[in-house]
């Protein structure tokens, strides 16, 4: 099985991810951004745009992660962002076509709540503590600048399951997920204080510099 977890940046997607994968065993992470990191590093600076508009994206995130479900036994943990309906059918439909249980959750919230979640991550808090709480986000622009369209694309029936998370935490996430696709998670032993420890870790260690 893949679990897709699609949603507006800073809307939880990766601690989801992470989440799923400490409490399902055998699972793995499969991040489809690396992809397109890659095809950027490739390009000169000027030509970097949305790697997403590059059909080899596309094409390469569906050959990996069709090779990841054929060949690991385990569940296939997908955190990304895509709310282009032909893009998404060039991933998730084809998959499906292909004969993958593919499941698709749409994780979302307020815009408040995701301008505040932006503005707490990575370079977001390191610039509130240097230049002050009302410092632009810098490192999250672009994550800003497409919020809007995020938010109004990914309520569409296309980009269902549809999980709003305003008011419920990672773990909570996590749980629904589970329930709705059947998936047995270990129990959740986490405290408050190791919980937020954990996905301060898992926050920092995918802090991108490209």
């Amino acid at each position: 099985m893949l679990v897709w977890i699609n949603g507006p940046f800073g809307g939880g997607k990766t601690q989801t991810a992470h989440e799923l994968h400490r409490r399902l065993p055998g699972s793995v992470v499969c991040d489809p951004e690396q992809v397109g990191f890659g095809l950027h590093r490739m390009l000169p600076r000027a030509l970097r745009g949305d790697f997403q508009d590059l059909p080899a994206w596309r094409q390469g995130v569906f050959e990996v992660l069709d090779l990841a479900l054929t060949r690991h036994e385990g569940t296939v943990l997908v955190p990304m962002t895509v709310i282009d309906p032909g893009y998404f059918r060039e991933t998730v439909g084809r998959l499906r076509e292909r004969g993958h249980d593919v499941r698709h959750f749409a994780l979302l919230a307020e815009r408040e709540t995701v301008l505040r979640r932006l503005r707490e991550r990575g370079f977001g808090r390191a610039v509130r503590l240097v230049a002050g709480k009302e410092a632009p986000l810098r490192r999250e622009t672009f994550a800003v600048s497409r919020l809007d369209l995020c938010l109004e694309r990914l309520v569409d029936p296309e980009f269902a399951e549809h999980i709003h998370t305003d008011r419920i935490g990672t773990a909570r996430v996590a749980d629904r997920i589970a329930a709705s696709t059947g998936l047995t998670l270990t129990p959740n032993t986490d405290g408050p204080v190791r919980g937020r420890l954990r996905r301060a870790w898992t926050g920092a260690k995918h802090i991108r510099f490209v």
